[in-house]
């Protein structure tokens, strides 16, 4: 979750251009003691407030027109051209999200987009800097490569300059279609203050032009990425910030190495954002490289790092908090040497998304061994069929020997197999050089790893028990040995256990971006010393190892060197058991996540060592669960993700039957902070049968009574609800409480009284929002709003009058107050019909708990005295002003 930032004068200044307080409060705090400055700013913004607002909400235009030039780009651009340039183009909520990251947008700004496509992010920083407030000048170097693309980002550039005119932002524009790492030798060093790109990616050839002038400017690098972000940091200015999206493959292994100690030399890292699938970022264009936005400060002193992920690139701002977030956001604050070990040479960077993750590292961090202090090697499989095409065999036959391939290895050796593939190969005068010695053990691992495969390391032990005094290993393979040879047993079963383990293989994940499991990455990897790889060997039975039984013999060896257990692997195998239930019970697959899987640990208090046949069932409310993922699981989820929570799971869990709401107190609120959710108890006694031979009896039975017990508490529920009918005979039923009583009321009591005939646009109330809202008449009336908009309580169409009035329900919190009336002023200022504000209390002892916050030129009405109103202030009674 990111905020806006900035100085203590301009939130104000942006607090006041969004609450617009009314004559009457800004004398108020003038009686209250504030100062003379805050006078002159409170009279500059009574004059030019209200238009810097419409200013910013036609900012958000400006992201909206520029992502529509993105796909019209997108659409006109030949899909082979983008892919061979490397260049795929930020769609508005990443971008939106990556100009949040700032921490300073202010003074004088020089902005470089390099590689910019049609301006999205370009377009966002804008957005963003004019809504922060405190920009004198801004000044935007944007390149790319591409000519079709120059129509589009001048539109874009247009646009911003539009918008910077408006607000008095000194602005200068400028676009060269030219290639940024061939131009760079004249760039000015220090030049910009700030850095927001998605640059290429692409490997670059070891004789290229890019390669050698990247050497020139003192670069060494292998990809197109890495290379811009490397002279866009030499051109930044001290304390120059960038922000960038780029794969994560930089983070280890010896051909970044140089880069890595670039970045860690010249900038700090603030921030780092994840995404827990690698195709979300870019899924528009089918860009499987898994990819993370970083925040680098150029010249700071490097200090804790804030760790972000995601699920979706689906970034928004949050109406109540006015951070930037995305759906099921996590947020962790770590020291830089946890990402960062000082004792590691090669400077990997290893991201731990959360606590669980960071366990895995540390305990993967016991082993220190390289390949090399083992004495063995792991090579990419020397033969390359398609070379050898006249030596390949479908058997084996005289002067032929064993030929490995993928299909060949499952875990075990299946050998020799039916398939295209052949199974031998002759030795030849061509063949012999890539064929090696045929004895010891060898470890194979496949390069590519299947879908339906759990885990990205597959090994193989291969014993040399076939015949041949040669053995060929095919390209697509990586084999562990021994100077062409094989290991000796106890070593080699020992590795064989290593590789397969759930902790490394978890680890692995973490560490690389990779969908394919190459050489170096197995080289990279620490091992345990030949010592422990030999006693894990020996300690191996001759039978068939469980994974439960590999894992174990790796926990005893992490246990006997730290002296510390650990539940990592453990709470993974819940988390996943949890999926496995949600899918077997029928939940759909909006609810077959990881919130909802710790959603119903927490419903049945299943901690990582405890047994599905000791269950709990304690009644617990949304925020207490989300601490519990936290404190017990490692994932702690952004503040603001509670609604997600309680509609995208908790909702769906009650409906389904799965478990209920408030059971001790069926007519709570919605909105109490005491509502609670409780496991349904047939359900409890059948998730304790998970794993024993009457789990499968218990579900079928369970299944077959769903939904009568769905509706049994469907039934229970109801009992409580409020029914209501509306003007036009719509029968609804509002959620329990006396905020939804209220609700009721004003439609029954009110609107004949002071609105007869009115018609019912919208309830507020949480139980019937999502079924009653007449979207499109709204929209008639001249009020387009977005679904998640602040609307009020209670709208409602006096045809006769031709008024909109807006109520707020009032039982513990929310008149229409200064700020409110802000609020809904600008959010119905389109509106056809005049506007009358209405706040209603259900006494008028509630009421006088918040009489002296109730902005002026309002109305105020009871229930306990539903032919009476109150008006504040105004030349009229119960009208527009």
């Amino acid at each position: 979750m990111t905020r806006h930032k900035g100085s203590k004068v301009k939130v104000f200044y942006l607090w006041m251009i969004r609450h617009q307080e009314s004559e009457c409060q800004q004398r108020s705090i003038l009686y209250f003691g504030r100062l003379l400055k805050w006078v002159i700013i409170t009279l500059f913004l009574a004059v030019f407030g209200p238009n810097l607002y419409a200013d910013r909400v036609k900012l958000l235009s400006i992201l909206a027109e520029a992502d529509d030039l993105r796909v019209k780009a997108n659409s006109q651009l030949n899909p082979g051209m983008k892919s061979s340039l490397g260049q795929f183009f930020t769609a508005a909520p990443t971008s939106l999200y990556m100009a949040s990251l700032f921490d300073n947008i202010s003074g004088q700004v020089r902005l470089l987009d390099p590689g910019c496509g049609p301006g999205s992010l370009t377009a966002a920083f804008v957005d963003e800097a004019i809504s922060r407030g405190g920009v004198q000048s801004l000044h935007i170097s944007a390149l790319d490569i591409e000519p079709q693309i120059k129509f589009h980002i001048e539109q874009t550039l247009s646009f911003c300059t539009r918008m910077m005119n408006k607000v008095s932002i000194d602005g200068n524009m400028e676009f060269s279609l030219r290639d940024f790492i061939l131009s760079s030798q004249q760039a000015e060093k220090g030049r910009y203050s700030h850095v927001i790109m998605n640059p290429p990616y692409k490997k670059i050839p070891a004789t290229g032009s890019h390669r050698l002038a990247l050497r020139k400017a003192g670069i060494e690098t292998v990809n197109l990425y890495s290379g811009f972000v490397a002279l866009a940091i030499q051109q930044l200015a001290k304390n120059g910030e960038l922000v960038a999206i780029i794969p994560r493959s930089f983070c280890n292994g010896a051909y970044y190495q140089s880069f890595r100690k670039m970045i860690l030399r010249d900038t700090a890292i603030r921030h780092i954002h994840l995404f827990d699938s690698r195709v979300n970022a870019f899924s528009h264009d089918k860009v499987l490289q898994e990819n993370i936005i970083v925040h680098l400060v150029k010249g700071a002193k490097q200090g804790d790092v804030v760790i972000t992920t995601s699920p979706l690139a689906d970034f928004h701002i949050d109406r109540l908090s006015g951070s930037v977030t995305a759906t099921d956001m996590t947020t962790r604050t770590v020291a830089f040497e946890q990402i960062v070990n000082p004792e590691d040479n090669e400077q990997f960077i290893h991201i731990a998304a959360n606590e669980r993750d960071q366990k895995v590292i540390d305990r993967i961090s016991t082993f220190t061994h390289t390949l090399d202090d083992l004495g063995i090697k792991v090579s990419t499989g020397p033969v390359v069929d398609f070379r050898l095409k006249e030596d390949l065999r479908d058997n084996i036959e005289a002067g032929a020997v064993p030929l490995i391939y993928p299909i060949h290895l499952n875990g075990v050796l299946q050998w020799p197999k039916n398939s295209k593939k052949p199974n031998a190969i002759k030795i030849s005068d061509r063949s012999k050089s890539w064929l090696w010695e045929h004895s010891g053990n060898f470890i194979v691992v496949k390069r590519f790893s299947s879908k339906e495969e759990k885990r990205r390391i597959v090994a193989t032990f291969y014993d040399s028990s076939l015949p041949g005094e040669l053995i060929g290993f095919d390209n697509k393979l990586n084999v562990f040995h021994c100077n062409k040879r094989g290991i000796d047993k106890h070593l080699a079963t020992g590795l064989f256990i290593y590789l397969n383990s759930s902790l490394l293989d978890s680890y692995y994940r973490l560490f690389g971006g990779h969908t394919q499991v190459n050489a170096t990455d197995l080289r990279n990897i620490h091992y345990p010393s030949a010592e422990v790889l030999r006693r894990i060997g020996g300690q191996a039975a001759k039978k068939p190892l469980t994974q439960v039984d590999i894992d174990n013999l790796i926990e005893m060896e992490v246990v006997a060197m730290t002296g510390e257990e650990d539940t990592t692997l453990a709470a993974q195998k819940k988390i996943d058991q949890a999926l496995e239930i949600l899918t077997l019970l029928g939940m759909p697959r909006e609810q077959q996540n990881e919130r909802s899987a710790l959603t119903l640990l927490a419903l049945l208090n299943l901690q990582p060592n405890g047994l599905w046949t000791d269950l709990a069932n304690p009644m617990i409310g949304v925020t207490p669960i989300m601490n519990w993922c936290r404190d017990i699981y490692g994932k702690e989820y952004a503040p603001n993700t509670r609604e997600t929570f309680r509609r995208q799971t908790l909702h769906q869990f009650v409906d389904g039957g799965l478990c209920l709401y408030n059971p001790d107190k069926p007519d709570r609120p919605v909105n109490s902070p005491k509502a609670c959710y409780q496991i349904a108890e047939a359900l409890r006694q059948v998730l304790a049968t998970f794993g024993t031979c009457q789990w499968d009896r218990a579900l079928s039975n369970w299944l077959s009574q769903r939904e009568t017990l769905a509706a049994q508490y469907a039934m229970e529920r109801e009992k409580q609800m409020i029914p209501l009918t509306l003007d036009d005979g719509t029968e609804i039923k509002l959620s329990p409480g006396d905020h939804s009583q209220l609700i009721h009321d004003i439609v029954v009591k009110f609107g004949p009284v002071f609105a007869p005939g009115a018609e019912v646009i919208y309830l507020g109330d949480t139980g019937a929002k999502e079924d009653f809202f007449k979207k499109k008449r709204l929209e008639e009336l001249g009020v387009v709003v977005d679904r998640k908009g602040k609307l009020p309580d209670v709208v409602l169409y006096w045809a006769k009058k031709d008024w909109l009035l807006l109520i707020e329900s009032v039982t513990s919190h929310g008149p229409v107050d200064g700020k409110r009336y802000g609020e809904l002023s600008r959010l119905f200022k389109k509106a056809k019909p005049g506007l009358v504000y209405v706040t209603a209390f259900p006494d008028r002892q509630t009421m006088a708990k918040y009489c002296s916050a109730i902005s002026w030129e309002t109305e105020v009405w009871t229930a306990d005295s539903p032919t009476h109103m109150i008006h504040f202030n105004g030349d009229r009674f119960l009208g527009p002003h």
